[in-house]
């Protein structure tokens, strides 16, 4: 998946690529586990909160606060780095517009 490197990219390739991230982490035990405990969620629980406001999001900062699994997320699907930022700054700013009343 390519996102364009000059525009953010838009709401669903950023729901998209967090997807994608969430079923690398997923991919192996060590992985999953430890986004599990920092995050405070079971495996029961993944499902119904990746359905909330900012859980994905969630899920792509984390990936970027660890450079050799940000590295390794952005090899296996084929982007730069900085398209995980920008993919990530785009689902932060869409739940901060959502929370505005």
């Amino acid at each position: 998946m390519a996102l364009n490197k000059r525009d953010s990219p838009d709401r669903e390739a950023a729901e998209s690529l967090a997807i994608q991230a969430l079923a690398y982490l997923a991919g192996e035990p060590e992985r999953l586990g430890r986004f599990l405990a920092l995050s405070g969620l079971g495996p029961e629980q993944v499902r119904r909160a990746a359905a909330e406001p900012g859980f994905l999001a969630g899920v792509l900062e984390y990936l970027s606060s660890e450079e050799s699994l940000l590295l390794g997320f952005a090899e296996h699907v084929r982007v730069a780095p900085a398209e995980i930022s920008r993919a990530q700054a785009a689902l932060s700013d869409h739940r901060c517009e959502r929370e505005i009343p």
